[in-house]
């Protein structure tokens, strides 16, 4: 059978639990982060608000699946999250992948942590979309024994229904991207409200996005 074989297809109830978590290592919610905007700060703290730990951003230094190289280098969206989630003591910025090789492979990524945090389980946060791309990942057959994998899935989303998949929490629907974000610096339109304002200010210092 196929890698992909073994996901149905079935849509599931984004408001359905599917099973208990378990603690340890916190959450990790993996991403480009370029730049992190609102909606990546009130996901992460509807993850902690349901999963009752903290929730560790981890910007990759380079996603398998990004069609266009990242603007901002990963040291800079690195920073900008350490600007976002400042004063948020639930929410950190985790660094492991940008001292990793590229691209930046989650099974990968999970073992350096669990190397340096043997005895830790991890849960890994995925919005819906990237959970339907699960059976194209590496080693993906290696992520039960790293990882526990939440999906956030927004009001009127569907998931793929799979024995990794421990639970379903639903989170606020925002019509908000990076993308848009960059969009709008580009065309020399307010951020503001869009990005914590410490992060928007380090957009123009550092002229990114233009």
């Amino acid at each position: 059978m196929s890698r992909r074989g073994r996901f149905q297809r079935d849509p599931v109830d984004p408001l359905d639990t599917l099973s208990g978590v378990p603690g340890g290592g916190g959450a990790l919610f993996g991403g480009s982060f370029d730049p992190v905007h609102v909606a990546h700060l009130i996901v992460a703290e509807t993850a902690a608000d349901a999963l009752g730990c903290t929730v560790h951003f981890l910007p990759a230094r380079e996603q398998p699946f990004k069609r266009m190289a990242h603007q901002a280098t990963p040291e800079q969206r690195a920073e900008m999250l350490d600007l976002a989630v400042g004063d948020n003591p639930r929410l950190r910025v985790e660094r492991v992948e940008l001292g990793l090789p590229t691209p930046s492979y989650t099974v990968r990524t999970l073992r350096a942590l669990g190397d340096r945090e043997p005895g830790n389980r991890f849960t890994l946060l995925l919005g819906a979309d990237a959970a339907s791309d699960l059976a194209a990942w590496w080693e993906v057959e290696a992520l039960p024994g790293l990882a526990d994998i939440v999906v956030f899935a927004r009001p009127g989303a569907s998931v793929l229904r799979h024995p990794l998949i421990k639970r379903v929490i639903p989170v606020p629907m925002i019509d908000l991207s990076a993308t848009k974000v960059r969009e709008r610096v580009k065309q020399g339109l307010s951020i503001r409200y869009l990005v914590p304002d410490p992060v928007r200010e380090y957009i123009g210092t550092h002229g990114l996005y233009r």
